[in-house]
């Protein structure tokens, strides 16, 4: 939005960061210790890097079905009074059950910006042969459209008609549902129920529709909102879910009408073959309300004999004092059958680690290592396992130059571990070329009208100009990994190794080893297993292909594995892969 333009754009301040002025790294400070540093009071604010700032494990009993925790400052969010200075407000029991993503072992990609067709084919050609279970992309809803085609215009909705957004029409997208789902990939739809638009106003949405910052035609008007206030103190919970983010216009979603407004939009996506929904802002919904409307679309699609869509809900904290915080959100879809996981922001902090910032390294990744150099729920103050969805990045992080693309091999090393470890439901952002710092609010190749242009992927990222297509999920240590992860699924990390720096290893159980190496120079090591004795082939430079290796293979003899591994590089063996004799 051009009224928001500078280093911090729309979506990014929707999500966690707030940004300096004239800087694109986020607020808050971090050193060389072991898990990330997040800034406390006033603002959705955090930072990589630092000591563990809250510590504590999950606390609070069990439900029958479900698991449970506290609503006020569990696994590692130390919280307030969530009334704030608004009153007493409802809150919602913690009672939850597992989605069973992360145990499954599941991977899923976001496709930012890319449009409907381009999505389809990449279904057909890569994901679904790769064993991605599911894709997000941009919400679908009628938008702004800016002067500039901001990528964040598709966070501003006018309607919640698919006939037209930048992607394509709803046709495109139907088609694009169809086709994922017959490779066996599920749609993940970024759902924007929070707001509204407030830029362009008065403006003219995607697909033609006339509209003003409270008045939207058939749809809103002035008396479905919050009156308009800001967000002065994320201490009180009453100003962070009732108040203006950025000036945007805050829906009402205490009025029964409102909430089964979005309710018949998340309804009707689902009927559309959708498999599940990003709630975007969801700290910004207060969570009884949005619980209700996720139970009204449950209960109706549960009637028809229909699924209930998976669901994750976007909600930053970092303890600190905030009022909202991410365990106030467990119970969301509880009632009515559902699971919702949960954004885990903290383990962005872990590409700190792969870039070396501040003398980290990864050594301190060690599950078990001393205090302040160990990476753990406990040690880091994680959401638990089966309720994280986890990232290096996402789109909106992405734009706060932390790790990413432009980091090459350490992006690459970085993918890798976190899809070798087994915390959380990981994500893979792939999206296209930015000057990170300068072009923050870049949107992706259009035509003159604003329309996204077909995705055409760069085969090297040193070289991408700014909105190339990167692709990032095609690199074949990321591909690859999805693998993996799937056959090491329900196995404990074990046997950890390390040098003390920036080389690691580690089994998952009896199904899997993995070894990466950081460090500027090639080493070769013995280190033990829990894999059993033979010959494997590395799933990283291709796996077994017929009754041979398609790159490097691996022997494991008297429960060690000897490796060479060249700087900036890693190596993975799973059973699924061994070499015949």
């Amino acid at each position: 939005m051009s009224n928001l333009r500078g280093r911090c754009t729309l979506a990014v301040a929707l999500a966690v960061f707030s940004c300096k002025a004239g800087t694109g790294n986020p607020t808050g400070s971090g050193g060389a210790g072991g898990s990330p540093t997040l800034a406390s009071g006033g603002g959705e604010t955090a930072a990589t890097g630092g000591a563990p700032a809250m510590g504590g494990a999950s606390s609070g009993g069990n439900a029958t079905g479900g698991k449970g925790g506290s609503n006020g400052g569990s696994n590692g969010y130390g919280g307030v009074d969530a009334s704030g200075t608004g009153g007493t407000r409802p809150s919602l029991p913690a009672d939850y059950r597992p989605t069973g993503r992360a145990a499954a072992g599941d991977v899923f990609v976001h496709l930012f910006e890319w449009p409907w067709p381009s999505i389809a084919a990449e279904c057909e050609n890569v994901l679904g042969p790769a064993g991605v279970k599911a894709v997000q992309v941009s919400p679908p809803q009628e938008h702004s459209i800016t002067p500039s085609h901001d990528w964040s215009e598709r966070y501003q909705p006018v309607s919640y008609s698919l006939e037209r957004s930048r992607s394509g029409t709803e046709a495109q997208f139907q088609n694009m549902v169809n086709r994922c789902a017959s490779v066996g990939v599920g749609i993940y739809v970024d759902a924007v129920i929070n707001h509204m638009t407030n830029f362009p106003s008065p403006g003219t949405g995607s697909n033609g529709t006339a509209y003003t910052k409270y008045d939207y035609p058939g749809i809103w008007s002035t008396g479905n909102f919050h009156p308009a206030c800001t967000i002065d103190s994320y201490q009180d919970a009453a100003q962070v879910q009732d108040c203006e983010l950025l000036s945007l216009p805050d829906l009402d979603t205490g009025q029964p009408g409102v909430r089964q407004r979005l309710a018949e939009y998340l309804i009707a996506l689902a009927r559309m073959g959708v498999a599940g929904f990003r709630i975007d802002a969801a700290k910004h919904i207060q969570q009884v309300e949005l619980d209700d409307i996720i139970n009204r679309a449950s209960a109706t699609l549960t009637a028809e004999g229909r699924p209930i869509p998976y669901l994750f809900l976007e909600v930053a904290g970092s303890g600190g004092g905030e009022a909202v915080l991410p365990p106030q959100y467990f119970g969301v879809g509880y009632s009515s059958g559902g699971a919702a996981d949960i954004t885990e922001f903290k383990v962005i902090g872990v590409g700190d680690k792969f870039r070396k910032v501040g003398g980290q390294s990864l050594s301190q990744l060690n599950p078990n290592g001393p205090t302040g150099s160990r990476f753990g729920e406990t040690a880091w103050g994680l959401l638990p396992a089966d309720k994280a969805v986890v990232f290096l990045q996402n789109h909106d992080t992405q734009r706060t130059c932390g790790i990413g693309y432009q980091h090459g091999d350490a992006f690459r090393l970085a993918n890798v571990w976190m899809l070798a470890q087994p915390y959380g439901y990981p994500s893979i952002l792939s999206g296209y070329a930015f000057q990170c710092g300068t072009e923050d609010s870049l949107g992706p190749a259009s035509d003159v009208n604003g329309w996204t242009l077909p995705v055409s992927c760069m085969n090297d990222w040193a070289t991408a100009k700014s909105q190339q297509w990167i692709c990032e999920h095609r690199d074949p240590y990321i591909r690859n990994m999805v693998r993996f992860r799937k056959a090491v699924a329900g196995e404990p990390l074990s046997a950890w190794w390390d040098n003390g720096t920036n080389a690691i290893a580690f089994s998952r159980g009896g199904k899997g080893f993995v070894a990466i190496n950081g460090e500027t120079t090639a080493i070769t090591q013995a280190v033990a297993t829990t894999v059993a004795d033979g010959a494997y082939c590395d799933l990283l430079t291709g796996g077994l292909v017929g009754r041979s290796c398609a790159g490097t293979s691996v022997t494991v003899k008297g429960g060690n594995v000897t490796f060479t591994l060249a700087a900036g590089r890693a190596l993975t063996i799973a059973i699924t892969d061994p070499l015949p004799k």
